[in-house]
């Protein structure tokens, strides 16, 4: 089954990711019959039951059949999030039915059409969503798989016009996932050392990189951050084309400021074609205008014109727990971001500080994956540093089991920040309280998330004392 108009029926094992999901919307609005199971309820999961998706939280093992077709019209979908001897993975395993990768899927959707597929260790989600605000504000058709929850649709998914669409999506590099894309449009934002659990060492990772540029088709186009440029060499197959937040580049700022009453980020860019109109970017972050540098490379290469690229920039509204701002007052700015990676921690912390430079910095950090924290203890705890509180919650596990002799406790080590701590969840309005933050900041790819509402609810109410 390598069509998508022979799948009458799709089952997702893992159904609450922000991958799973949008392609469960996906399949649903193609008016296929979608199910699926996930291991707990979530924002998330609740908004595909509301949209007529059914999902369950238990294994219903063989009794999974009432919710499929049969296993000439099904396809499953299976994501690393859900362990191989899970009940109903091994019925449909011993029924026969077709399962795979949440990958496989990807490009069974994306590789028919012109597909924009955007990869990285960082950025992904800004660039493609950024990415599908220019073109769906553009004469382009567009629709986009997005990691993330777009606050300009509310969704993670963006349905095409009819006809001959783009199609967004992000490439993303664990498990070698973006080796199933076959993009007419690629970008690669950043190939930090990352996901070494999968690769081992950092070669290994750089080689799938490199395989996934050659993954692009013929008269394609790979637009790449200016310093991956030694990585990569040009062919007749493909032109390659460079991007950066300023210097020489193909794509790049000119007469970048900040503005002093607004914080907007004013701003050109300059292009093959000419020269972008004035740019005022309400969304904040250096490293953000970098990201619309690289989404107006791949705009520009998908064919909207200069004026679309600044309109479209100008009307992005950012993306949920992407340097989300939760909370603001006079006192106190809460933001919530996704950040999991030493170089996205200095990214962000050092953007804050540039905006807020007479505030102080507090931050809670939730480490995602053992082998993460293992492999990046000293560099976390450098970027940690570079705020004036932190508090470190435990690990998040996500797909692994422990490491003997790695915790939150393996950076804390190595911080020379005077005011940090480990603590559970239910100290953190305790320690909000006693330290009164400027600019508080929540971080990590976990479920730190589930926090903020809590957060939010205590910052109104010491406002209001």
């Amino acid at each position: 089954m390598t069509e998508t108009g022979q799948i009458k029926s799709v089952y997702f094992l893992g159904i609450g990711g922000i991958g799973m999901s949008a392609l469960a919307r996906w399949f649903n609005h193609s008016g296929a019959r979608v199910a699926g199971y996930d291991r707990t309820p979530s924002r998330l999961t609740e908004e595909l039951i509301r949209e007529g998706i059914p999902v369950h939280y238990n294994d219903l093992g063989k009794e999974v059949k009432s919710l499929t077709g049969t296993r000439e019209d099904t396809l499953v979908v299976i994501t690393p999030a859900v362990p191989s001897d899970h009940g109903e993975w091994s019925w449909f395993r011993k029924s026969g039915f077709p399962i795979v990768k949440r990958s496989k899927a990807l490009g069974m959707i994306c590789n028919p059409h012109r597909c924009i597929a955007v990869a990285g260790t960082h950025g992904k989600t800004t660039v493609s969503t950024m990415v599908a605000t220019i073109l769906k504000n553009s004469t382009q058709n567009c629709g986009a798989f997005l990691g993330g929850i777009s606050k300009n649709f509310n969704s993670n998914l963006i349905l095409p016009g009819p006809g001959n669409p783009w199609i967004v999506t992000e490439a993303d590099e664990y498990d070698r996932s973006f080796l199933e894309l076959e993009p007419d449009v690629a970008v690669i934002t950043y190939m930090d050392a990352d996901h070494l659990d999968i690769y081992g060492v950092y070669e290994e990772m750089e080689a799938s990189f490199l395989r996934f540029s050659e993954k692009v088709k013929s008269g394609g186009s790979l637009l790449v951050n200016k310093e991956l440029t030694p990585h990569f060499m040009p062919s007749a197959q493909q032109r390659i084309m460079t991007y950066s937040l300023s210097g020489e580049a193909d794509f790049t700022t000119s007469g970048l400021a900040l503005h002093p009453e607004t914080s907007c980020y004013i701003f050109v860019i300059k292009t093959p074609g000419g020269t972008t109109p004035l740019i005022e970017m309400d969304y904040p972050g250096l490293h953000n205008v970098e990201n619309a540098v690289a989404a107006a490379g791949t705009a520009f290469l998908a064919g909207a014109s200069l004026d679309e690229i600044a309109r479209g920039l100008e009307k992005y509204s950012g993306v949920r727990r992407r340097f989300d701002i939760r909370f603001k007052n006079s006192r106190t700015l809460f933001i919530d971001d996704y950040a999991h990676h030493p170089r996205e921690l200095k990214a962000l912390i050092t953007s804050v500080r540039l905006l807020y430079p007479n505030r102080k910095i507090y931050g809670i950090f939730q480490p995602h994956l053992y082998s993460r924290t293992r492999d990046f203890a000293e560099e976390f705890a450098q970027s940690l540093d570079l705020m004036d509180g932190a508090l470190l919650l435990p690990i998040y596990p996500a797909r692994e089991k422990p490491i003997p002799g790695v915790t939150s406790g393996t950076i804390l080590q190595f911080m020379t920040l005077e005011n940090k701590q480990i603590a559970g969840k239910a100290e953190v309005p305790g320690w909000i309280r006693r330290n009164k933050p400027g600019v508080l900041l929540t971080m990590g790819a976990g479920d730190i998330e589930l926090m903020t509402d809590e957060i939010v609810t205590l910052l109104e109410y010491e406002t209001n004392r």
